[in-house]
């Protein structure tokens, strides 16, 4: 794809990227290409879902990204007791003042950790639908605005299902990306115990990126250029999930605009000012994998979800410079 040279210098975004991932990297031994997908969510305002077994590093990673950034930070530990109003806050009554306050809740934060997210019964799960989408939260009749950036990261584990409630169709679809972390390596879990042998490391971690520079890296992402075969190959493969015979149902219009967004941050992490078709490759099947229903016949015959995409993308004509 031939460079657009209209399109902005997209450096402050590479160099922000390298120096967060490299910040996080002193906690977290590895992961690097998780890290660069945690980058991609946070310049796209995308919400994050991490499912991976217990001890992998779920929750240490949210921390770490949000101590690596200039924001507000709070964590939700989701239990099925767990109320709506524990999320989102309550009017109370002031004695003193004879009126009703509002007291907000851990939601009204840059960057809300979710944690075991599926823990919480589905009316405490709905509760974050509004806030994820249309960065706002209603408590009784008052409707108020989020802090911008505002990025939710949820954690679940995938293998204790007692006790849980799986997300619904429409949670799911808000989030921009799924990741795990997988087990580290023999050299990397060494690293892990001669860095945690002393002191936790998060506890020294400090703000590379402040809040109002990470609106603005936000802002050039979405200035990067798009060309139309780009954008094409982008609709047919979401078009492509909606009418395999093994999906029951596919990407919607929301995933297509969220991979289209991803693809351009993922461009200015690499320094381009211009999505060439290997971001869609990169990024299609944990932007979409979350987002796919597939049918009982096609589990039954041990087919995945992210097979089939993988089967979508090899089959799907890649655009070609002309």
């Amino acid at each position: 794809m031939a460079k657009v040279k209209e399109t902005p210098d997209v450096s402050r975004v590479e160099e922000a990227a390298e120096k967060l991932i490299n910040n996080i990297g002193k906690v977290i031994v590895g992961k690097r290409e998780t890290m660069k997908l945690v980058m991609v969510a946070l310049l796209s305002e995308g919400h994050l879902f991490i499912e991976d077994v217990p001890g992998i590093g779920k929750t240490m990673l949210a921390k770490a990204t949000a101590g690596s950034l200039g924001c507000s930070f709070k964590r939700i530990q989701f239990t099925p007791d767990l109320l709506p109003s524990d999320v989102t806050g309550i009017y109370y009554f002031n004695q003193k003042t004879s009126e009703f306050e509002f007291r907000p809740g851990p939601i009204m934060a840059n960057i809300v950790l979710a944690d075991e997210i599926n823990r919480a019964t589905p009316r405490t799960q709905s509760c974050l639908l509004e806030s994820m989408q249309e960065r706002q939260v209603t408590v009784d009749v008052t409707t108020m605005p989020l802090p911008r950036p505002f990025l939710i990261i949820a954690t679940q584990n995938p293998v204790e299902l007692e006790g849980t409630f799986p997300l619904p169709e429409a949670q799911l679809d808000r989030f921009l990306l799924k990741v795990s972390l997988g087990y580290p390596s023999e050299d990397e879990e060494g690293a892990i115990l001669r860095r945690f042998q002393q002191e936790n490391p998060l506890d020294n971690l400090t703000p590379v990126v402040e809040a109002s520079e990470l609106l603005e890296l936000q802002r050039l992402c979405r200035q990067v250029h798009v060309e139309e075969s780009v954008r094409n190959y982008i609709v047919t493969i979401t078009q492509a999930t909606r009418s395999h015979q093994g999906i029951k149902l596919g990407a919607s219009p929301r995933a297509s605009l969220s991979l289209y967004l991803a693809c351009q941050s993922l461009a200015a992490i690499q320094g381009r000012n211009y999505v060439i078709p290997d971001d869609v490759k990169y990024l299609a099947i944990p932007v979409l994998v979350h987002r796919l229903i597939t049918k009982v016949e096609t589990k039954l015959r041990g087919q995945s979800a992210e097979g089939i995409l993988e089967e979508v993308l090899s089959k799907t004509p890649v655009p070609v410079e002309e």
